[in-house]
Protein backbone atom coordinates (compact mmCIF):
# COMPACT_ATOMS: atom_id res chain seq x y z
CA UNK A 1 0.00 0.00 0.00
CA UNK A 2 1.33 3.44 -0.97
CA UNK A 3 0.38 6.82 0.50
CA UNK A 4 -0.33 9.26 -2.36
CA UNK A 5 -1.02 12.36 -0.33
CA UNK A 6 -2.38 13.17 3.12
CA UNK A 7 -4.70 10.32 4.27
CA UNK A 8 -5.03 9.02 0.69
CA UNK A 9 -3.65 5.61 -0.24
CA UNK A 10 -3.62 3.23 -3.18
CA UNK A 11 -3.53 -0.55 -2.89
CA UNK A 12 -3.88 -2.99 -5.77
CA UNK A 13 -5.29 -0.20 -7.94
CA UNK A 14 -7.89 0.77 -5.33
CA UNK A 15 -8.01 4.31 -3.96
CA UNK A 16 -8.61 4.60 -0.19
CA UNK A 17 -8.91 7.31 2.44
CA UNK A 18 -7.91 6.86 6.06
CA UNK A 19 -11.03 7.30 8.16
CA UNK A 20 -12.43 6.74 11.63
CA UNK A 21 -15.96 6.68 10.20
CA UNK A 22 -18.07 4.01 8.56
CA UNK A 23 -19.47 3.72 5.04
CA UNK A 24 -21.45 6.66 3.64
CA UNK A 25 -22.56 5.52 0.17
CA UNK A 26 -22.03 1.77 0.21
CA UNK A 27 -18.25 1.85 -0.24
CA UNK A 28 -16.18 -0.94 1.29
CA UNK A 29 -14.20 -0.51 4.51
CA UNK A 30 -10.79 -2.13 5.10
CA UNK A 31 -9.21 -1.73 8.56
CA UNK A 32 -9.92 1.98 8.92
CA UNK A 33 -9.63 2.72 5.21
CA UNK A 34 -12.61 3.66 3.03
CA UNK A 35 -12.72 2.71 -0.63
CA UNK A 36 -12.91 5.85 -2.79
CA UNK A 37 -14.72 4.93 -5.98
CA UNK A 38 -13.59 6.98 -9.04
CA UNK A 39 -16.83 6.26 -10.91
CA UNK A 40 -18.68 7.97 -8.05
CA UNK A 41 -16.29 10.85 -7.40
CA UNK A 42 -14.57 13.10 -9.93
CA UNK A 43 -11.89 14.02 -7.42
CA UNK A 44 -11.13 10.32 -6.94
CA UNK A 45 -10.93 9.93 -10.72
CA UNK A 46 -8.44 12.79 -10.89
CA UNK A 47 -6.33 11.34 -8.07
CA UNK A 48 -6.26 7.82 -9.48
CA UNK A 49 -5.15 9.24 -12.84
CA UNK A 50 -2.12 10.69 -11.08
CA UNK A 51 -2.90 14.36 -10.49
CA UNK A 52 -2.81 15.03 -6.75
CA UNK A 53 -3.61 18.01 -4.56
CA UNK A 54 -1.29 18.38 -1.57
CA UNK A 55 -3.45 19.35 1.40
CA UNK A 56 -2.03 20.19 4.84
CA UNK A 57 -5.17 18.89 6.53
CA UNK A 58 -6.16 22.10 8.34
CA UNK A 59 -7.54 24.08 5.38
CA UNK A 60 -10.90 25.80 5.24
CA UNK A 61 -12.51 24.54 2.04
CA UNK A 62 -15.65 25.74 0.28
CA UNK A 63 -17.35 22.92 -1.64
CA UNK A 64 -19.88 24.07 -4.25
CA UNK A 65 -22.29 21.39 -5.45
CA UNK A 66 -21.90 19.02 -2.52
CA UNK A 67 -24.88 16.82 -3.51
CA UNK A 68 -25.33 13.93 -1.06
CA UNK A 69 -21.75 14.17 0.18
CA UNK A 70 -19.88 11.36 -1.58
CA UNK A 71 -16.75 13.40 -2.33
CA UNK A 72 -17.32 15.62 0.71
CA UNK A 73 -17.01 12.57 2.96
CA UNK A 74 -13.56 11.72 1.57
CA UNK A 75 -12.41 15.34 1.75
CA UNK A 76 -13.54 15.24 5.37
CA UNK A 77 -11.14 12.32 5.89
CA UNK A 78 -8.31 14.27 4.24
CA UNK A 79 -8.99 17.62 5.95
CA UNK A 80 -9.31 16.02 9.37
CA UNK A 81 -8.08 19.18 11.10
CA UNK A 82 -9.91 21.59 8.78
CA UNK A 83 -13.42 22.76 7.92
CA UNK A 84 -15.56 22.09 4.86
CA UNK A 85 -18.41 24.46 3.97
CA UNK A 86 -20.61 22.20 1.83
CA UNK A 87 -23.12 24.11 -0.33
CA UNK A 88 -26.02 22.23 -1.94
CA UNK A 89 -29.29 23.63 -3.31
CA UNK A 90 -31.45 20.52 -3.82
CA UNK A 91 -33.31 19.39 -0.67
CA UNK A 92 -33.23 15.64 -1.41
CA UNK A 93 -29.43 15.17 -1.62
CA UNK A 94 -29.01 17.79 1.10
CA UNK A 95 -30.89 15.55 3.55
CA UNK A 96 -28.19 12.90 3.13
CA UNK A 97 -25.50 15.55 3.45
CA UNK A 98 -27.06 16.54 6.78
CA UNK A 99 -26.86 12.94 7.97
CA UNK A 100 -23.18 12.85 7.04
CA UNK A 101 -22.49 16.08 8.94
CA UNK A 102 -24.10 14.72 12.13
CA UNK A 103 -21.17 12.33 12.53
CA UNK A 104 -18.41 14.62 11.25
CA UNK A 105 -17.70 17.87 13.04
CA UNK A 106 -15.60 19.30 10.20
CA UNK A 107 -18.52 19.55 7.72
CA UNK A 108 -20.87 22.56 7.73
CA UNK A 109 -23.81 21.79 5.39
CA UNK A 110 -25.41 24.84 3.75
CA UNK A 111 -28.71 24.71 1.84
CA UNK A 112 -28.13 27.59 -0.58
CA UNK A 113 -27.91 28.39 -4.28
CA UNK A 114 -24.19 28.58 -5.10
CA UNK A 115 -24.90 31.23 -7.75
CA UNK A 116 -25.89 33.61 -4.92
CA UNK A 117 -22.87 33.60 -2.59
CA UNK A 118 -23.98 36.78 -0.84
CA UNK A 119 -26.75 34.71 0.77
CA UNK A 120 -24.24 32.68 2.78
CA UNK A 121 -21.47 35.27 3.08
CA UNK A 122 -22.40 35.78 6.73
CA UNK A 123 -21.64 32.12 7.46
CA UNK A 124 -18.65 31.22 5.30
CA UNK A 125 -15.31 32.72 6.30
CA UNK A 126 -12.45 33.34 3.89
CA UNK A 127 -11.23 29.97 2.65
CA UNK A 128 -7.96 28.37 1.56
CA UNK A 129 -9.48 26.30 -1.24
CA UNK A 130 -12.62 26.20 -3.41
CA UNK A 131 -13.82 22.95 -4.97
CA UNK A 132 -16.71 23.08 -7.45
CA UNK A 133 -18.72 20.34 -9.16
CA UNK A 134 -21.87 21.96 -10.54
CA UNK A 135 -23.47 20.81 -13.79
CA UNK A 136 -25.01 24.14 -14.84
CA UNK A 137 -24.61 26.37 -17.88
CA UNK A 138 -23.27 29.20 -15.72
CA UNK A 139 -20.81 27.06 -13.75
CA UNK A 140 -17.85 29.34 -14.57
CA UNK A 141 -19.73 32.45 -13.43
CA UNK A 142 -20.63 30.63 -10.20
CA UNK A 143 -16.97 29.85 -9.60
CA UNK A 144 -15.89 33.43 -10.30
CA UNK A 145 -18.42 34.90 -7.88
CA UNK A 146 -17.45 32.54 -5.07
CA UNK A 147 -13.76 33.20 -5.63
CA UNK A 148 -14.49 36.92 -5.39
CA UNK A 149 -16.39 36.51 -2.13
CA UNK A 150 -14.42 33.85 -0.30
CA UNK A 151 -11.04 32.73 -1.69
CA UNK A 152 -7.91 34.13 -0.06
CA UNK A 153 -5.20 35.57 -2.28
CA UNK A 154 -2.60 33.08 -3.52
CA UNK A 155 -4.92 30.18 -2.76
CA UNK A 156 -6.20 27.47 -5.08
CA UNK A 157 -9.44 26.35 -6.68
CA UNK A 158 -10.41 23.15 -8.45
CA UNK A 159 -13.40 22.94 -10.79
CA UNK A 160 -14.85 19.89 -12.49
CA UNK A 161 -16.09 21.26 -15.82
CA UNK A 162 -18.97 19.47 -17.55
CA UNK A 163 -18.99 20.54 -21.21
CA UNK A 164 -22.50 19.29 -22.03
CA UNK A 165 -24.01 21.46 -19.31
CA UNK A 166 -22.40 24.58 -20.77
CA UNK A 167 -23.27 23.81 -24.40
CA UNK A 168 -24.92 20.52 -25.35
CA UNK A 169 -24.33 21.04 -29.11
CA UNK A 170 -20.72 22.27 -29.22
CA UNK A 171 -17.74 19.92 -29.40
CA UNK A 172 -16.65 19.40 -25.75
CA UNK A 173 -13.02 20.19 -26.62
CA UNK A 174 -14.09 23.58 -27.98
CA UNK A 175 -16.03 24.25 -24.78
CA UNK A 176 -13.04 23.27 -22.66
CA UNK A 177 -10.73 25.58 -24.65
CA UNK A 178 -13.09 28.52 -24.16
CA UNK A 179 -13.38 27.84 -20.43
CA UNK A 180 -9.61 27.61 -19.98
CA UNK A 181 -9.10 30.83 -21.97
CA UNK A 182 -11.76 32.57 -19.89
CA UNK A 183 -10.30 31.55 -16.53
CA UNK A 184 -6.71 32.23 -17.60
CA UNK A 185 -7.54 35.93 -18.02
CA UNK A 186 -7.83 36.40 -14.26
CA UNK A 187 -6.27 33.34 -12.64
CA UNK A 188 -3.13 31.26 -12.92
CA UNK A 189 -4.00 27.85 -14.40
CA UNK A 190 -1.83 25.21 -12.72
CA UNK A 191 -3.09 22.13 -14.53
CA UNK A 192 -5.99 20.67 -16.51
CA UNK A 193 -6.86 17.14 -17.53
CA UNK A 194 -9.51 14.72 -18.73
CA UNK A 195 -11.47 12.50 -16.33
CA UNK A 196 -11.87 9.68 -18.85
CA UNK A 197 -12.60 6.79 -18.61
CA UNK A 198 -14.48 7.53 -15.40
CA UNK A 199 -16.45 10.64 -16.39
CA UNK A 200 -17.22 11.49 -20.02
CA UNK A 201 -17.07 15.09 -21.33
CA UNK A 202 -15.47 16.36 -18.12
CA UNK A 203 -12.14 17.97 -17.33
CA UNK A 204 -10.64 19.32 -14.14
CA UNK A 205 -9.05 22.75 -13.95
CA UNK A 206 -6.73 23.48 -11.03
CA UNK A 207 -5.99 27.16 -10.66
CA UNK A 208 -4.77 29.85 -8.30
CA UNK A 209 -6.04 33.30 -7.35
CA UNK A 210 -3.12 35.71 -7.71
CA UNK A 211 -3.37 39.23 -6.31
Amino acid sequence: MKELTRNVYIKNGMLLTKSKYGSHYGERIFDGLREWVPWRSKLAAMFIKGYLIEFRGDERLLYLGAASGTTVSHLSDILDKGVIYAVEYSPKPFSKLLELAKDRDNIIPLLFDASKPWQYSGIVELVDFIYQDIAQKNQIEILRENIRFFLKSNCDFLIMVKARSIDSLEDPNVVFSKVKEDLSRDFKILSTGSLLPFHKDHIFIHGKKIE
